[in-house]
């Protein structure tokens, strides 16, 4: 009985090494895992506010257009008022000057 028990024992030994090795590997997989699913979590989060982002600049992009064809009409209309104050300024200074 006693190489038995020393085989007994050995396997024991043997076993208890391997959990002592297999327990932290599937404790440090599973924590991979976990930093893995936040990580795609993360990566979700910061897709969809990079399209918020991307639509915000469209919709910016298209306001800062109409915004210059504001300002394009508006200084037409300031050149011809201008014009127009000028040629009246003429007539007013012409006609006192008569």
């Amino acid at each position: 009985m006693g190489k038995i028990e020393l085989a007994a024992e050995r396997l024991t030994n043997a076993v208890n090494a391997l959990e002592g090795v297999v327990v932290p590997l599937k404790a440090a997989r599973d924590a991979a895992r976990e930093e893995a699913q936040t990580a795609f979590a993360d990566a979700d989060d910061a897709r969809a506010r990079l399209a918020d982002a991307n639509s915000e600049r469209e919709r910016l992009l298209a306001r800062i257009a109409e915004l210059e064809e504001e300002q394009q009409a508006l200084s037409e209309i300031s050149e011809e008022v201008e014009t127009r104050l000028d040629g009246a300024i003429a007539e007013i200074r012409s006609a006192l000057g008569r």
